[in-house]
C-alpha cells in the first residue's frame, strides 16, 4: 500500500549556517552570549543564523514599529518590541520575532534579556531569501507556546497570513487586500496596501489619523 502524506509534502534541499557546542545550549546560556545572539536564534540547542534582511524588510519593520508602538503607547496597552528581543520557546530554543507585542497586564513575562512566555502578538516579515522550512519552523514554535495572534507578511507573494488562537486551535486567514485587524492591539486596523505596496503612507501621519479616528 502506498504511503499517504496529508497534507502533501515537497522535498527540498536547504542549507543553514549553525554553530554547535559540545552540548546543547540552553535558553538561559543563549541569553548570556555576547554578540552572536543578535545574529543567531536558538533552535533545539543549536545556534542557527538568521538570514540577512533586505532593505524592503527593514523599511517595513521600521514603519510597523513606529505605528504599532506609538499606538500601544498612546492607548497605554503594553509594549511593542523589535527584532533583538529573544522569546523563550522551550529550555533549548529561543526566537527573535521581527516585532512582538505584550499587553500591559502581562508585562511580567518581559525581563531584561528576554521574554519568558507567549507574546500576545508576533509579526514576522518574510524576505525573498527566507527558506520555506525556516518559516514553517517559526510557525510551529509560536503555535507551541500559544501566541494569540501570529502574522506572517510575505512581500514576495504580496500576502499576509494571520493565525489566531481560538479555543486551543488556530484559525488561518490570508489577506491580499483590504483591512488587517490586529485583535491583540484592541482592533487596531491597518490596510494591507500600506504594508504590501510601497511607497507606504507617512508613518507619523498614519499614526495620527488612526489615533484621531
Amino acid at each position: 500500500m502506498a504511503d499517504i502524506l496529508t497534507p502533501p509534502l515537497d522535498e527540498t534541499i536547504e542549507a543553514s549556517q549553525v554553530r554547535i557546542g559540545e552540548r546543547p545550549i540552553t535558553f538561559e546560556e543563549y541569553l548570556e552570549l555576547p554578540d552572536p545572539n543578535h545574529e543567531y536564534e536558538l533552535i533545539n540547542g543549536v545556534l542557527t543564523k538568521k538570514m540577512s534582511a533586505q532593505l524592503d524588510h527593514e523599511y517595513l519593520q521600521i514603519w510597523l514599529l513606529f505605528v504599532l508602538s506609538g499606538y500601544a503607547s498612546a492607548k497605554d496597552m503594553g509594549e511593542v518590541l523589535g527584532s533583538r528581543t529573544a522569546v523563550e520557546i522551550k529550555s533549548f530554543s529561543g526566537r527573535m520575532p521581527d516585532l512582538l507585542f505584550v499587553r500591559k497586564e502581562r508585562m511580567e513575562i518581559v525581563r531584561q534579556k528576554g521574554v519568558f512566555g507567549a507574546p500576545d502578538l508576533v509579526i514576522e516579515i518574510a524576505s525573498p531569501n527566507d527558506r520555506d522550512s525556516a518559516l514553517r519552523s517559526l510557525e510551529a514554535d509560536y503555535r507551541s507556546i500559544g501566541v494569540a495572534e501570529i502574522i506572517f507578511i510575505d512581500l514576495r507573494e504580496s500576502k499576509i497570513t494571520v493565525l489566531r488562537r481560538r479555543n486551543g486551535e488556530y484559525e488561518i486567514d490570508t489577506i491580499l487586500a483590504g483591512p488587517l485587524v490586529l485583535e491583540s492591539l484592541g482592533g487596531l486596523t491597518l490596510q494591507a496596501d500600506w504594508i504590501l505596496k510601497p511607497p507606504r503612507p507617512d508613518r507619523f501621519a498614519t499614526l495620527t489619523a488612526i489615533l484621531r479616528a
